[in-house]
Protein backbone atom coordinates (compact mmCIF):
# COMPACT_ATOMS: atom_id res chain seq x y z
CA UNK A 1 0.00 0.00 0.00
CA UNK A 2 1.38 3.31 -1.13
CA UNK A 3 1.87 5.61 2.41
CA UNK A 4 0.32 8.90 2.72
CA UNK A 5 1.77 11.88 1.30
CA UNK A 6 1.42 15.12 3.43
CA UNK A 7 -0.92 16.06 1.52
CA UNK A 8 -3.27 13.62 1.64
CA UNK A 9 -5.16 14.45 4.64
CA UNK A 10 -6.92 11.62 6.83
CA UNK A 11 -7.66 12.54 10.38
CA UNK A 12 -10.41 9.85 10.49
CA UNK A 13 -10.44 10.63 14.42
CA UNK A 14 -11.33 14.41 13.81
CA UNK A 15 -14.23 15.60 16.01
CA UNK A 16 -16.71 17.22 14.34
CA UNK A 17 -17.06 21.03 14.84
CA UNK A 18 -19.56 23.62 13.82
CA UNK A 19 -19.32 26.10 10.34
CA UNK A 20 -21.14 29.54 11.13
CA UNK A 21 -23.04 30.32 14.00
CA UNK A 22 -24.52 28.62 16.51
CA UNK A 23 -27.22 26.44 16.17
CA UNK A 24 -31.21 27.13 16.82
CA UNK A 25 -32.13 25.54 20.00
CA UNK A 26 -35.19 23.04 19.91
CA UNK A 27 -37.81 25.74 20.96
CA UNK A 28 -37.06 28.29 18.14
CA UNK A 29 -39.10 28.77 15.35
CA UNK A 30 -36.94 26.82 12.42
CA UNK A 31 -35.83 23.79 14.63
CA UNK A 32 -39.59 23.77 15.73
CA UNK A 33 -42.90 23.44 13.51
CA UNK A 34 -43.39 26.99 13.99
CA UNK A 35 -45.04 28.73 11.03
CA UNK A 36 -45.00 25.28 8.86
CA UNK A 37 -48.43 24.21 7.52
CA UNK A 38 -49.30 21.19 5.68
CA UNK A 39 -52.38 20.17 3.93
CA UNK A 40 -53.97 17.88 1.04
CA UNK A 41 -55.59 19.31 -2.34
CA UNK A 42 -57.00 16.51 -4.69
CA UNK A 43 -54.90 14.33 -3.33
CA UNK A 44 -51.34 16.64 -3.35
CA UNK A 45 -49.90 17.14 -0.34
CA UNK A 46 -48.64 20.87 -0.14
CA UNK A 47 -46.17 22.03 2.82
CA UNK A 48 -45.78 25.64 3.46
CA UNK A 49 -42.73 26.94 5.19
CA UNK A 50 -41.94 30.26 6.52
CA UNK A 51 -38.73 32.42 5.44
CA UNK A 52 -36.39 31.53 7.95
CA UNK A 53 -34.24 34.06 10.47
CA UNK A 54 -31.33 34.69 8.18
CA UNK A 55 -28.87 34.38 11.21
CA UNK A 56 -30.16 31.09 12.19
CA UNK A 57 -28.53 27.42 12.02
CA UNK A 58 -29.53 24.01 11.97
CA UNK A 59 -27.87 22.29 15.06
CA UNK A 60 -26.04 19.64 12.71
CA UNK A 61 -22.36 19.95 12.57
CA UNK A 62 -19.87 19.72 9.90
CA UNK A 63 -15.99 19.33 10.27
CA UNK A 64 -13.72 22.13 10.09
CA UNK A 65 -11.60 20.26 7.67
CA UNK A 66 -11.99 16.95 5.50
CA UNK A 67 -10.96 13.65 7.13
CA UNK A 68 -9.62 13.01 3.64
CA UNK A 69 -8.07 14.53 0.66
CA UNK A 70 -7.01 13.19 -2.68
CA UNK A 71 -5.19 15.46 -5.28
CA UNK A 72 -1.77 16.88 -4.96
CA UNK A 73 0.11 19.72 -6.87
CA UNK A 74 3.19 17.54 -7.71
CA UNK A 75 3.78 13.20 -7.68
CA UNK A 76 2.56 10.47 -8.95
CA UNK A 77 0.17 10.62 -12.08
CA UNK A 78 -2.98 9.13 -10.32
CA UNK A 79 -2.86 11.95 -7.62
CA UNK A 80 -3.05 14.79 -10.45
CA UNK A 81 -6.45 15.36 -10.95
CA UNK A 82 -7.52 17.34 -13.85
CA UNK A 83 -11.21 17.98 -15.07
CA UNK A 84 -13.39 15.89 -12.43
CA UNK A 85 -16.62 17.04 -12.26
CA UNK A 86 -17.80 14.69 -8.99
CA UNK A 87 -16.78 11.63 -7.35
CA UNK A 88 -18.65 8.89 -5.14
CA UNK A 89 -17.83 6.42 -2.17
CA UNK A 90 -18.82 2.88 -2.46
CA UNK A 91 -20.39 1.05 0.03
CA UNK A 92 -16.98 -0.30 1.41
CA UNK A 93 -15.31 3.29 1.86
CA UNK A 94 -13.31 3.72 -1.54
CA UNK A 95 -13.80 6.25 -3.62
CA UNK A 96 -13.98 6.22 -7.11
CA UNK A 97 -12.44 9.52 -9.13
CA UNK A 98 -13.36 10.43 -12.88
CA UNK A 99 -10.65 12.19 -13.80
CA UNK A 100 -12.09 13.64 -16.91
CA UNK A 101 -8.46 14.90 -18.02
CA UNK A 102 -7.19 11.35 -18.88
CA UNK A 103 -11.05 10.00 -19.32
CA UNK A 104 -10.10 7.40 -16.84
CA UNK A 105 -11.63 5.89 -13.38
CA UNK A 106 -9.35 5.96 -11.05
CA UNK A 107 -10.18 3.83 -7.46
CA UNK A 108 -8.85 4.56 -3.94
CA UNK A 109 -9.24 3.15 -0.67
CA UNK A 110 -10.65 4.66 2.30
CA UNK A 111 -7.21 6.24 3.05
CA UNK A 112 -6.72 7.82 -0.23
CA UNK A 113 -4.45 5.24 -1.44
CA UNK A 114 -4.57 4.78 -5.17
CA UNK A 115 -5.98 1.48 -5.85
CA UNK A 116 -6.30 1.05 -9.74
CA UNK A 117 -7.39 2.57 -12.71
CA UNK A 118 -9.37 1.80 -15.56
CA UNK A 119 -10.96 3.40 -18.54
CA UNK A 120 -8.71 5.26 -20.98
CA UNK A 121 -9.53 7.88 -24.26
CA UNK A 122 -10.55 6.11 -27.09
CA UNK A 123 -14.33 4.44 -28.64
CA UNK A 124 -13.72 0.45 -27.46
CA UNK A 125 -15.50 -0.77 -24.79
CA UNK A 126 -14.82 0.72 -21.30
CA UNK A 127 -13.30 3.59 -22.93
CA UNK A 128 -14.48 7.33 -23.54
CA UNK A 129 -14.44 10.03 -25.70
CA UNK A 130 -15.15 12.73 -22.71
CA UNK A 131 -15.45 11.04 -19.83
CA UNK A 132 -17.93 13.92 -17.84
CA UNK A 133 -19.32 12.65 -14.72
CA UNK A 134 -19.98 9.33 -12.49
CA UNK A 135 -22.64 8.58 -10.56
CA UNK A 136 -23.95 5.08 -8.45
CA UNK A 137 -26.03 2.23 -10.04
CA UNK A 138 -27.72 -0.35 -8.39
CA UNK A 139 -25.44 -3.16 -6.93
CA UNK A 140 -22.67 -0.52 -5.82
CA UNK A 141 -21.70 0.03 -10.07
CA UNK A 142 -20.84 2.42 -11.48
CA UNK A 143 -22.79 4.39 -13.79
CA UNK A 144 -20.58 6.95 -16.67
CA UNK A 145 -21.40 9.16 -18.50
CA UNK A 146 -19.51 10.16 -22.04
CA UNK A 147 -19.87 12.80 -24.33
CA UNK A 148 -20.18 13.50 -27.57
CA UNK A 149 -23.05 11.19 -28.17
CA UNK A 150 -24.40 11.02 -24.23
CA UNK A 151 -23.26 7.23 -24.17
CA UNK A 152 -23.89 5.78 -20.78
CA UNK A 153 -21.39 2.85 -19.40
CA UNK A 154 -21.97 0.95 -16.78
CA UNK A 155 -18.67 -0.54 -14.66
CA UNK A 156 -19.13 -2.73 -11.89
CA UNK A 157 -17.19 -1.81 -8.31
CA UNK A 158 -14.08 -2.56 -9.30
CA UNK A 159 -13.93 -0.84 -12.73
CA UNK A 160 -15.02 -3.84 -14.58
CA UNK A 161 -16.83 -2.64 -17.70
CA UNK A 162 -20.29 -4.06 -18.15
CA UNK A 163 -22.18 -2.87 -20.68
CA UNK A 164 -22.85 0.63 -22.67
CA UNK A 165 -26.32 1.84 -23.80
CA UNK A 166 -27.82 5.05 -25.54
CA UNK A 167 -30.48 7.29 -24.88
CA UNK A 168 -32.62 6.39 -27.77
CA UNK A 169 -35.08 8.78 -29.17
CA UNK A 170 -38.46 6.50 -28.52
CA UNK A 171 -41.47 8.54 -27.02
CA UNK A 172 -39.23 11.93 -28.11
CA UNK A 173 -40.30 14.58 -30.90
CA UNK A 174 -38.38 16.50 -33.57
CA UNK A 175 -36.13 18.88 -31.55
CA UNK A 176 -35.63 17.20 -27.91
CA UNK A 177 -32.14 16.06 -27.00
CA UNK A 178 -32.03 13.69 -24.06
CA UNK A 179 -29.59 14.01 -21.74
CA UNK A 180 -29.33 11.74 -18.27
CA UNK A 181 -29.74 13.69 -14.77
CA UNK A 182 -30.22 11.13 -12.22
CA UNK A 183 -30.24 7.64 -11.71
CA UNK A 184 -33.43 6.43 -9.74
CA UNK A 185 -33.33 3.92 -6.89
CA UNK A 186 -34.82 1.08 -8.82
CA UNK A 187 -32.06 0.98 -11.33
CA UNK A 188 -33.72 3.29 -14.21
CA UNK A 189 -32.83 7.14 -14.56
CA UNK A 190 -33.99 10.41 -14.93
CA UNK A 191 -33.45 12.02 -18.89
CA UNK A 192 -34.46 15.87 -19.26
CA UNK A 193 -34.41 17.60 -22.98
CA UNK A 194 -34.19 21.04 -23.40
CA UNK A 195 -35.96 21.63 -26.64
CA UNK A 196 -33.81 23.79 -29.34
CA UNK A 197 -34.32 25.57 -32.49
CA UNK A 198 -31.66 24.90 -34.86
CA UNK A 199 -30.73 27.39 -37.57
CA UNK A 200 -28.23 27.58 -40.15
CA UNK A 201 -25.49 28.70 -38.04
CA UNK A 202 -27.11 28.60 -34.88
CA UNK A 203 -28.43 26.83 -31.65
CA UNK A 204 -31.03 28.39 -29.52
CA UNK A 205 -32.50 27.05 -26.20
CA UNK A 206 -36.24 27.75 -25.82
CA UNK A 207 -38.00 28.20 -22.70
CA UNK A 208 -39.32 24.81 -21.86
CA UNK A 209 -37.78 21.20 -20.82
CA UNK A 210 -39.41 17.58 -20.75
CA UNK A 211 -38.62 15.06 -18.50
CA UNK A 212 -38.58 11.58 -18.68
CA UNK A 213 -38.37 8.18 -16.70
CA UNK A 214 -36.04 5.58 -18.73
CA UNK A 215 -35.12 1.85 -17.52
CA UNK A 216 -31.78 0.56 -17.48
CA UNK A 217 -31.77 0.23 -21.34
CA UNK A 218 -32.35 3.62 -22.08
CA UNK A 219 -36.42 2.97 -23.29
CA UNK A 220 -39.15 5.27 -22.15
CA UNK A 221 -40.85 4.46 -18.80
CA UNK A 222 -42.97 7.39 -17.91
CA UNK A 223 -43.24 11.08 -19.00
CA UNK A 224 -43.13 13.88 -16.21
CA UNK A 225 -44.56 16.60 -18.56
CA UNK A 226 -43.04 19.62 -20.06
CA UNK A 227 -41.96 22.42 -17.51
CA UNK A 228 -40.73 26.09 -17.67
CA UNK A 229 -37.22 25.76 -18.54
CA UNK A 230 -34.51 28.46 -19.26
CA UNK A 231 -36.12 32.31 -19.74
CA UNK A 232 -35.59 33.37 -23.58
CA UNK A 233 -36.20 36.41 -25.00
CA UNK A 234 -35.64 37.86 -28.62
CA UNK A 235 -32.43 39.53 -28.47
CA UNK A 236 -29.08 38.57 -28.71
CA UNK A 237 -28.09 38.16 -25.46
CA UNK A 238 -29.76 35.99 -22.16
CA UNK A 239 -31.66 37.57 -19.94
CA UNK A 240 -29.91 39.65 -17.34
CA UNK A 241 -30.80 37.18 -14.12
CA UNK A 242 -32.71 34.67 -15.89
CA UNK A 243 -34.96 31.93 -14.54
CA UNK A 244 -33.77 28.41 -14.76
CA UNK A 245 -34.99 24.78 -14.27
CA UNK A 246 -33.73 22.62 -11.55
CA UNK A 247 -34.18 19.18 -12.10
CA UNK A 248 -33.24 16.67 -8.94
CA UNK A 249 -33.77 12.96 -7.60
CA UNK A 250 -35.11 13.36 -3.41
CA UNK A 251 -35.81 9.76 -2.57
CA UNK A 252 -38.02 7.93 -4.55
CA UNK A 253 -38.95 11.17 -6.07
CA UNK A 254 -38.25 13.53 -8.75
CA UNK A 255 -37.87 17.06 -7.77
CA UNK A 256 -39.21 19.45 -10.55
CA UNK A 257 -39.18 23.29 -10.30
CA UNK A 258 -38.02 26.58 -11.75
CA UNK A 259 -35.99 28.89 -9.28
CA UNK A 260 -37.69 32.53 -9.70
CA UNK A 261 -40.03 30.95 -6.85
CA UNK A 262 -39.17 29.07 -4.12
CA UNK A 263 -41.00 26.08 -4.61
CA UNK A 264 -40.35 22.71 -5.54
CA UNK A 265 -42.79 19.85 -7.10
CA UNK A 266 -42.15 16.44 -6.43
CA UNK A 267 -43.60 13.34 -9.06
CA UNK A 268 -43.69 9.96 -8.84
CA UNK A 269 -41.59 8.11 -11.34
CA UNK A 270 -44.96 7.24 -12.62
CA UNK A 271 -45.63 11.18 -13.64
CA UNK A 272 -47.53 11.44 -10.43
CA UNK A 273 -47.83 15.22 -8.92
CA UNK A 274 -47.26 14.08 -5.17
CA UNK A 275 -45.94 16.81 -2.83
CA UNK A 276 -45.31 20.98 -2.99
CA UNK A 277 -42.71 22.12 -1.15
CA UNK A 278 -42.90 25.97 -0.39
CA UNK A 279 -40.80 28.44 1.72
CA UNK A 280 -40.84 31.87 1.95
CA UNK A 281 -38.46 34.16 0.44
CA UNK A 282 -38.73 38.30 -0.61
CA UNK A 283 -38.91 39.05 -3.64
CA UNK A 284 -36.15 41.25 -4.41
CA UNK A 285 -35.57 42.89 -8.45
CA UNK A 286 -32.43 43.53 -9.66
CA UNK A 287 -30.75 47.47 -9.32
CA UNK A 288 -29.06 49.05 -12.09
CA UNK A 289 -26.05 48.80 -10.29
CA UNK A 290 -26.54 44.51 -9.97
CA UNK A 291 -27.46 44.89 -14.07
CA UNK A 292 -24.66 46.52 -15.39
CA UNK A 293 -22.09 44.70 -13.11
CA UNK A 294 -23.73 41.68 -14.59
CA UNK A 295 -22.63 43.30 -18.13
CA UNK A 296 -19.20 44.06 -17.60
CA UNK A 297 -18.64 40.50 -16.10
CA UNK A 298 -20.14 39.27 -19.26
CA UNK A 299 -18.03 42.29 -22.15
CA UNK A 300 -14.80 41.34 -23.10
CA UNK A 301 -11.94 43.48 -21.94
CA UNK A 302 -11.80 46.97 -24.21
CA UNK A 303 -15.41 46.80 -24.97
CA UNK A 304 -16.10 50.50 -25.71
CA UNK A 305 -18.13 52.89 -23.77
CA UNK A 306 -20.85 52.99 -26.83
CA UNK A 307 -21.20 49.54 -27.05
CA UNK A 308 -21.68 49.07 -23.13
CA UNK A 309 -24.46 51.79 -23.57
CA UNK A 310 -25.91 49.80 -26.42
CA UNK A 311 -25.94 46.46 -24.34
CA UNK A 312 -27.55 47.76 -21.13
CA UNK A 313 -30.26 49.03 -23.93
CA UNK A 314 -31.16 46.08 -25.44
CA UNK A 315 -30.89 44.29 -21.94
CA UNK A 316 -34.06 42.11 -20.96
CA UNK A 317 -33.89 42.03 -17.03
CA UNK A 318 -35.75 39.35 -14.87
CA UNK A 319 -38.55 40.98 -13.00
CA UNK A 320 -36.75 39.53 -9.78
CA UNK A 321 -33.95 37.82 -8.93
CA UNK A 322 -33.95 34.29 -8.64
CA UNK A 323 -35.16 32.26 -5.30
CA UNK A 324 -33.01 29.87 -5.00
CA UNK A 325 -29.74 28.21 -6.67
CA UNK A 326 -30.75 24.15 -7.33
CA UNK A 327 -31.30 21.25 -5.19
CA UNK A 328 -30.42 17.94 -4.31
CA UNK A 329 -31.42 14.85 -1.25
CA UNK A 330 -28.60 13.14 0.83
CA UNK A 331 -28.56 9.28 1.66
CA UNK A 332 -30.97 10.10 4.61
CA UNK A 333 -34.06 11.53 2.25
CA UNK A 334 -33.55 14.94 3.17
CA UNK A 335 -33.65 17.51 0.93
CA UNK A 336 -31.38 20.65 0.28
CA UNK A 337 -32.11 23.54 -1.65
CA UNK A 338 -28.97 25.99 -2.05
CA UNK A 339 -29.72 29.38 -1.34
CA UNK A 340 -29.30 32.39 -3.92
CA UNK A 341 -26.17 34.50 -3.96
CA UNK A 342 -26.73 38.24 -4.51
CA UNK A 343 -24.83 40.04 -6.41
CA UNK A 344 -22.17 42.59 -4.05
CA UNK A 345 -23.42 40.01 -0.93
CA UNK A 346 -21.00 37.38 -0.85
CA UNK A 347 -21.17 34.51 1.86
CA UNK A 348 -18.58 33.33 3.44
CA UNK A 349 -19.85 29.84 2.75
CA UNK A 350 -22.87 28.48 0.30
CA UNK A 351 -25.70 28.53 2.46
CA UNK A 352 -28.31 25.45 2.36
CA UNK A 353 -31.83 25.15 3.40
CA UNK A 354 -32.51 21.79 4.66
CA UNK A 355 -35.69 19.90 4.39
CA UNK A 356 -36.78 16.84 6.44
CA UNK A 357 -38.20 13.55 4.00
CA UNK A 358 -41.94 14.81 4.29
CA UNK A 359 -40.64 18.90 3.26
CA UNK A 360 -40.72 20.06 6.78
CA UNK A 361 -37.99 23.07 7.26
CA UNK A 362 -35.61 22.19 9.86
CA UNK A 363 -33.41 24.88 9.35
CA UNK A 364 -29.92 26.97 7.82
CA UNK A 365 -27.13 25.16 7.07
CA UNK A 366 -23.28 26.14 5.73
CA UNK A 367 -21.33 23.46 3.84
CA UNK A 368 -17.49 24.30 3.57
CA UNK A 369 -16.20 27.25 1.16
CA UNK A 370 -15.35 25.92 -2.14
CA UNK A 371 -16.66 22.14 -2.21
CA UNK A 372 -18.97 21.78 -5.16
CA UNK A 373 -20.89 18.70 -3.49
CA UNK A 374 -20.72 15.37 -5.68
CA UNK A 375 -22.73 13.41 -2.67
CA UNK A 376 -24.31 13.88 0.87
CA UNK A 377 -23.73 10.42 2.49
CA UNK A 378 -25.68 9.71 6.46
CA UNK A 379 -22.37 11.01 7.92
CA UNK A 380 -20.30 12.71 5.41
CA UNK A 381 -20.45 15.00 2.31
CA UNK A 382 -18.30 13.98 -0.54
CA UNK A 383 -17.22 16.61 -3.03
CA UNK A 384 -14.59 18.17 -5.20
CA UNK A 385 -12.82 21.50 -4.51
CA UNK A 386 -10.15 23.78 -5.91
CA UNK A 387 -7.16 25.62 -4.08
CA UNK A 388 -5.66 29.10 -5.03
CA UNK A 389 -3.62 27.26 -7.86
CA UNK A 390 -6.65 25.52 -9.52
CA UNK A 391 -5.38 22.12 -7.91
CA UNK A 392 -8.56 20.08 -7.90
CA UNK A 393 -8.59 17.68 -5.02
CA UNK A 394 -11.37 15.05 -4.09
CA UNK A 395 -12.55 15.60 0.12
CA UNK A 396 -14.63 13.79 2.34
CA UNK A 397 -16.31 15.77 5.30
CA UNK A 398 -17.33 14.88 8.29
CA UNK A 399 -21.26 15.29 8.68
CA UNK A 400 -22.74 14.94 12.32
CA UNK A 401 -26.85 15.31 12.10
Amino acid sequence: MKSLSPLIVARLLLPALTLGTPACQAGDPVAGDSGITSRDSAGIRIIENPLPPGDSRLDWQIGREPTLSIGEREGEEPYLLHFVRNAMRLRDGRIVVPNGGSNELRFFDAMGNHLATTGGRGEGPGEFERLLRIDPWPGDSILARNAPQQGISIFDGDGNYARTFTLADHGSVPGFLWRPYYPTTDGGMIVVSNREQRGVDDARILDEIRVQIRDGEGELLSELGTHPGIESNDTEWATIYYRASVVARWGDLVIIGTNYRYELRAFTTDGTLARIVRRGHDLRAPTEEEVMAHIEENTRPGTTPEEMRRRRQAAVVAEYHPAYRGARSDAAGYLWVREYDFPFEPRPAPLWTVFDPGGRMLGLLETPKGLSISEIGEDYILGVARDELGVERVQLWPLVR
